[in-house]
């Protein structure tokens, strides 16, 4: 079954957007989308490919004509084998809502991906118009040797380089902000007396501090498992960890420092898992943000935490190698923003919390 799908343009009329979805035994086959100026257009193509595509011939004559964008993409999230992240996955769907989508991929220039950013930028940050172009980079990189999509890999370098020097994309700046140490115990005592209303409810206080003396993120935290702990060695793997070349697969050993160790043991075992902290990671970012809120706590992010775990660490004297066996930092150039930190020692020693987080967690 088709669908139409009004969108405006940039001239300020309006395009109506055909989309097709044939299936054979329940397995998608063939996508296909093309705009229209008129929906009765819109509406005669499609009934038009259905009928053509009713039959195995007519299905492989309409596969066999000029791919566009669109189908390129969908080829790449199909036969993807690694689990592609939810950020990557979600900008390649918005992408194919933009008239470029709907272009034989023969006929997309560098001028074209160039003019596709500076629609992006229209309502997108230059960070995030850069991490579009990125992710769409990787289909551009494996359509054509992979299945012979006619997409020019050189012809997205070229835009991605225009882009960057005419400022339409740019590098995501590093954020410097950390918690204070009243607006954690603010968030401490919110949590906790949330616990105490909801036993049965996300042990945040613990979460909250283990993100801070482990240095992890919200993903990794909720999918370390019990046999990834290695209490002897003070260590854990991290699985899955972000990495500009490689997320899904990254498996790395970090080493955990003592209050991030303690709270591990604190953990209890629930029925039948096997998770230390089984829990949904957007659900803590949704419960840390909306605590914000209503502490009116401006700018923190829960990512922040783990900004100020690796300050702590160099903080307490530790040098860079040392810090990133924490941290799981590969690259140690992005850890020499830390060294000129001029706080020393450690802002946790006598910190009331730690007793708390430490203790044993109701089962």
């Amino acid at each position: 079954m088709g669908t139409i799908i009004p969108r405006p343009r940039k001239d300020g009329s309006v395009g109506y957007l055909a989309q097709i979805l044939i299936k054979r035994d329940g397995k998608i086959v063939h996508r296909e989308s093309r705009t229209f100026d008129r929906e009765p257009a819109a509406r005669a193509w499609i009934n038009k490919r259905e009928k053509e595509a009713r039959t195995p011939e007519g299905l492989e004559a309409i596969r066999s004509e000029r791919p566009t964008l669109a189908q390129a993409i969908n080829r790449y999230v199909e036969d993807s084998v690694k689990k592609m992240g939810k950020t990557k996955a979600q900008v390649l769907k918005s992408i194919k809502t933009f008239e470029i989508a709907d272009r034989p991929c023969e006929e997309i220039t560098s001028a074209d991906l160039f003019e596709f950013a500076q629609e992006l930028g229209k309502t997108r940050k230059p960070q995030t118009v850069a991490n579009y172009l990125s992710h769409l980079g990787a289909v551009y990189a494996i359509a054509r040797p992979a299945w012979g999509f006619p997409l020019d890999e050189t012809r997205m370098r070229d835009a991605i380089k225009v882009a960057g020097r005419m400022g339409v994309t740019s590098k995501s700046k590093a954020r410097d902000r950390r918690p204070t140490m009243d607006e954690l115990d603010a968030l401490m005592n919110f949590f906790q007396e949330r616990q105490a209303r909801a036993p049965r409810s996300v042990p945040m206080v613990k979460i909250i501090a283990f993100a801070i003396f482990s240095t992890r993120r919200q993903e990794e935290i909720v999918r370390i498992l019990r046999g990834d702990f290695e209490e002897k060695h003070a260590r854990v793997l991290v699985r899955d960890m972000k990495n500009p070349g490689a997320k899904i697969g990254n498996d790395i050993w970090c080493d955990l420092p003592e209050p991030a160790v303690d709270i591990i043991k604190a953990m209890k075992r629930r029925t039948n898992e096997d998770r230390i902290f089984p829990f949904n990671a957007d659900t803590i970012s949704a419960s840390f943000t909306r605590a914000c809120q209503l502490l009116t706590i401006e700018d923190l992010h829960f990512h922040d935490l783990r900004h100020d775990g690796v300050s702590r660490l160099f903080e307490l004297g530790w040098n860079i190698p040392h810090v990133a066996a924490v941290s799981g930092h590969r690259s140690w150039q992005s850890l020499k923003r830390y060294t000129h930190l001029r706080q020393r020692g450690d802002k946790y020693e006598n910190w009331k919390w730690l007793p708390i987080v430490a203790a044993s967690s109701p089962k």
